[in-house]
């Protein structure tokens, strides 16, 4: 086969691990049969939050320099707008679910929930946050400063939602949620290790 006919077809068998990755846990949490007990402001705080998960994998490939076919300035386009993406997922998981369950949501606030995965969610949810509004500040910083407090963020990011999702046992798939999550960690500490390696 000739090189650039090979070169095309691992790029196409790339992009659709990443795709399968992705959308495999959103398809099955769709199925789930939970769902029919939920109200549709709970249901869109739920997706809200998968898609959230589902867009963690893409964005280290994305600052990697990881994904076929794209030039390195797309993708850094691209990561900047999946940072966008990723803070109004957040927003609207958190807004959903405050308004179908407002106590649970201040208990989760306050870190007095009696659940221990509401405790990563919200330290992500803060994080998250702490990373919108670094990305604004970026030109009033050191680019060694601003680098090493966008890795801590992160990595806070990263183990805390992964967490998070584990822990729920909730309309995602466990085998499916589990391995979006291993891909999102072993992504992220590729890109991480190899940038501090540089």
């Amino acid at each position: 086969m000739p090189p650039r006919k090979t070169k095309t077809s691992l790029s196409k068998l790339t992009w659709a691990v990443i795709l399968m990755v992705m959308i495999v846990p959103i398809i099955f949490a769709s199925i789930s049969p939970l769902l029919a007990w939920r109200d549709p402001i709970y249901i869109v705080a739920g997706f809200a939050g998968i898609l959230a998960m589902s867009l963690l994998f893409i964005q280290p490939l994305a600052i990697g320099g990881d994904l076929p076919n794209l030039h390195p300035i797309q993708q850094r386009r691209l990561h900047r707008w999946g940072g966008s993406l990723l803070f109004v997922l957040i927003v609207l998981h958190v807004v959903g679910l405050w308004i179908t369950s407002p106590p649970d949501m201040i208990d989760a606030l306050l870190f007095s929930a009696p659940t221990l995965f509401s405790y990563f969610g919200v330290i992500a949810m803060w994080a998250i946050f702490a990373a919108v509004i670094l990305a604004f500040l970026r030109k009033r910083l050191a680019p060694r400063n601003w680098r090493a407090i966008h890795f801590i963020l992160v990595a806070i990011i990263i183990t805390t939602s992964t967490l998070h999702a584990v822990m729920i046992e909730g309309t995602m798939e466990p085998i499916t949620k589990v391995l979006l999550c291993v891909f999102v960690a072993l992504m992220s500490v590729k890109v991480i290790g190899a940038r501090l390696w540089k």
